[in-house]
């Protein structure tokens, strides 16, 4: 499933609701220099680096994304593969076997499609005397047709990149070379047979079980740049495929070349097996490093002399911070010598280049006799923390390079950032209740390129609107116009004997052509240092409506949290407006967030009961990019047993991009792109517009003294 999500707020990792299934992108010699910077960054037929059949022990660089199509016959696969990590590779893959018909299709046309997960991990990495190392699972937890395990090496030396691995499995099902791990268990020395009919299991008891084969090969990249060739030893033999008694191999060399039109588009040809030919196309992208030069955002203010006498007018005051420094004013309050400012963050990711801006505005408008601004950030009315800037170390800093590591460092008490509760005092010198209407009409896209009724798509419009009551509490909606569509064609509804809590998505797209998804209120609240709550009701998505609360545990800067959401929800009427169904029930979960401290990952953890009833567990593993992109994976097992049918378990994969990787404006929105396999009953979570987690995401530090060395250059 591959949907695109509009985000109004904060990454929310629980809004990966996607109802619609979719898309669904040497040895030998000593080190010597590279002459090509692409060289070893091929995509296999299977995607991920390597050759052609064959994997290698390279990575593509951190954030690296591609989609890659290969037709080699009976087979064609749709791959994509992702570098989260320096170390770690991983991808998703629909493998088409045109010779196979697809029994869940009513299509009898249809072929036969296999869906499989790939994981690459590096082990060692290349220096001058060894050669770079790396361990892979090809079709891990899938139905198992092409499930493989590999050990590899690559060494370049100058043009040529060599390759030479140990593959287990389909890797190996030409090698006939004993395994030597049988030496340590009798577990080792057979293989299980595939079962396509038990699609979604992890087979551990087979990870590096059967004969070991050896695969190896060559890329030499050609005194014309975009050109390189490829030569490898297909440990397969071709004789054991899925749904085939054999497949001819004339030969297990394999030779194929690779063509670079640019930086992101790829083409690939070869000669496989001896007898057949190959073609590929890959795209290409990084999203560690997307962006666009802010060329929209408005020139901050020049700083100017203190005025002798303090404004007046602070409402024009709160409209520059709005337009410039990207801040929707809550209270202006001065103290003394400070100035204390409540706002929330409406524009910039960098709370720190808000804070830039702000400073600027308010030097321009205040008397020297103030000192200290105060920052005091919310959002929707909770209260997340307090950035202090000591006035005369900021002018200084920005005024002089002597000063700005000093200012930095905090060595003139400036750029302090801790919590507060206590109310500021003083006079109030400004106050907006925040109440405010806004809208927005946009496009959606709703697709599905994989799945057992051919592509499907949806093309609807849809109109966003928002009005704060107050700063603590809001009305959202969402409606949605179909313009186009060919669900008609859904036909496949998958197996389950759990109530029918989400597979029967057809119905609620196909019987209505102006829908209300979301129509609810919300309010928040901060119980203390730590601890903040949020209730709402109404229709809360697509399928559901009821009402529910979450309570959320999140001391300040810490890399843990923790929160408690409960739900009463009731199905709604296939027509998306204000009747329901008889079902309804409890729903909630437990949930863990953990700052792993490992290159920005994000590990979260839920337990507790989904919309079916079934009790369990979700596990989901993120990293997010300094370019502001978050890519993760997810998986939910519960205990419906042999009630849950297909796939045995719920999994997916999301990339969530803010907009501002796009655009010459800076913005705090952001869109996610998920992919699920196949609509469940099974795991099903209420999709939740609204979560404390994302919207609290201030309450960390994040990266805000790397801001401040962007800030600062």
């Amino acid at each position: 499933m591959l949907m695109m999500i509009l985000a109004d707020r904060r990454w929310n990792p629980l809004r990966l609701f996607t109802p619609v299934m979719g898309v669904s992108l040497p040895m030998l010699m000593a080190y010597a220099p590279v002459t090509h910077a692409e060289l070893g960054q091929a995509r296999t037929d299977f995607g991920g680096v390597g050759l052609m059949q064959t994997p290698t022990a390279r990575m593509a660089p951190l954030g690296d994304i591609s989609l890659n199509h290969s037709h080699v016959s009976p087979y064609l696969r749709y791959n994509i593969s992702f570098q989260p990590m320096d170390w770690l590779e991983a991808g998703f893959r629909y493998t088409a076997i045109t010779s196979q018909d697809y029994p869940a299709s009513s299509d009898p046309d249809r072929s036969y499609l296999d869906k499989g997960i790939d994981f690459k991990l590096r082990l060692l990495e290349e220096d001058r005397d060894t050669p770079a190392v790396a361990l892979g699972f090809r079709d891990f937890g899938g139905t198992g047709l092409f499930g493989s395990e590999y050990l590899v090496a690559s060494k370049r030396w100058y043009d040529f990149d060599f390759t030479l691995g140990l593959g287990w499995g389909y890797l190996a099902n030409g090698g006939g070379i004993g395994n030597p791990l049988s030496a340590v268990s009798d577990r080792f020395d057979e293989r299980a047979t595939e079962n396509p009919d038990e699609a979604g299991d992890f087979e551990f008891g087979d990870i590096f079980s059967g004969d070991v084969g050896v695969f190896g090969g060559v890329e030499y990249q050609t005194g014309w740049e975009p050109l390189s060739l490829q030569l490898e030893y297909d440990g397969n033999d071709y004789r054991s495929e899925p749904f085939e008694p054999s497949l001819t191999q004339s030969s297990p060399v394999n030779v194929g070349a690779r063509l670079s039109l640019n930086d992101n588009v790829s083409l690939s040809a070869g000669w496989e097996r001896g007898d057949t030919a190959m073609f590929g196309i890959t795209f290409r992208g990084n999203l560690a490093g997307i962006s666009q030069p802010k060329t929209g955002d408005p020139q901050p203010a020049p700083i100017e002399a203190a005025p002798r006498q303090t404004t007046q007018d602070w409402s024009a005051v709160s409209a520059q911070l709005r337009n410039n420094a990207g801040m929707r004013v809550r209270r202006i309050t001065r103290d003394d010598d400070e100035l204390i400012v409540e706002a929330e963050a409406t524009k910039y990711r960098s709370m720190l280049e808000s804070e830039d801006r702000a400073n600027r505005i308010l030097n321009n408008h205040t008397a020297e006799d103030i000192d200290t601004y105060r920052y005091r950030w919310q959002s929707v009315g909770m209260g997340l923390r307090d950035d202090v800037h000591d006035r005369q170390a900021y002018l200084s800093a920005a005024s002089s390079t002597a000063y700005d590591q000093q200012y930095h460092y905090g060595l003139y008490a400036s750029a302090l950032t801790r919590p507060s509760d206590i109310s500021p005092n003083g006079d109030v010198l400004y106050q907006d209740d925040l109440e405010q209407f806004s809208w927005s009409l946009s496009p959606g896209l709703n697709q599905n390129l994989g799945g057992p009724d051919g592509y499907l798509y949806q093309l609807y419009a849809k109109l966003d609107a928002e009005y704060r009551t107050d700063p603590n509490g809001w009305f959202s909606g969402r409606a949605a116009l179909n313009l186009a569509d060919n669900f008609d064609d859904y036909d496949y509804v998958a197996n389950s004997q759990l109530p029918r809590v989400r597979t029967n998505i057809n119905r609620y797209l196909e019987e209505t052509s102006l829908g209300i998804y979301n129509l609810q209120y919300t309010r928040t609240t901060r119980f203390g240092q730590d601890w903040y709550g949020m209730a709402y009701g109404g229709l809360l998505e697509m399928m559901y409506a009821g009402a529910g609360g979450e309570v959320l545990y999140r001391p300040f800067n810490s890399p843990v949290a923790f929160g408690v959401d409960l739900n009463w929800v009731k199905q709604r009427d296939f027509d998306q407006r204000f009747d329901m169904r008889d079902y309804d029930t409890w729903t909630g979960h437990a949930t863990a967030y953990i700052e792993t401290g490992i290159e920005d990952v994000l590990a979260q953890v839920s337990v507790g009961r989904y919309l079916a009833k079934d009790v369990g567990a979700t596990f989901d593993l993120s990293r997010q990019f300094d370019s502001g992109v978050r890519i993760g994976a997810w998986a939910t097992l519960t205990d419906a047993g042999d009630d849950y049918g297909e796939g045995s378990f719920d999994k997916g994969l999301y990339v969530s991009i803010p907009f501002d990787a796009f655009f010459s404006e800076s913005s705090r929105s952001s869109t996610t792109i998920a992919w699920q396999p196949l609509t469940r009953d099974g795991g099903a979570r209420l999709a939740r517009r609204y979560t404390l987690y994302g919207l609290t995401q201030d309450r960390d530090m994040g990266h805000y003294w790397d801001d401040y060395d962007k800030l600062w250059k």
